[in-house]
């Protein structure tokens, strides 16, 4: 069983940056980070394969948002620039074993319990 700890969340106005963290309870191999607004389905932000080769980036975040992961400290990152109202939401780690490619929410077995983000106008 894999424990996710996310961490960095808050509130900023648009415009403004975050770094959200999550430490993991040992390497796992495709980590992602998905969010959630109020009334709205679970969607994918970025996901990171193992050695850090395989990046994807929702469109909608792509050029904003840089994931990174540290294997020797077991953590990934989410650094987010330009944030906007849009963005605002639970942000989730979630992580699987296997690869990233193509792997929807569905198929990523440990997640961890959110930080919000909230960014104003």
């Amino acid at each position: 069983q894999v424990q996710l700890v996310e961490s960095g969340g808050g509130s900023v106005q648009a415009g403004g940056s975050l770094r959200l963290s999550c430490v993991a309870s040992g390497f796992i191999y495709c980590m992602g980070w998905f969010r959630q607004a109020p009334g709205k389905e679970r969607e994918a932000v970025a996901s990171v394969s193992g050695g850090g080769g395989m990046i994807d980036y929702a469109d909608s975040v792509k050029g904003r948002f840089t994931v990174s992961r540290d294997n020797a400290k077991n953590m990934v990152y989410l650094q987010m620039n330009t944030l906007k109202p849009v963005d605002t939401g639970m942000y989730y780690c979630a992580a699987r074993g296997g690869s990233c490619f193509r792997a929807n929410a569905e198929s990523f077995p440990y997640w961890g319990q959110g930080t919000q983000v909230t960014v104003s106008s």
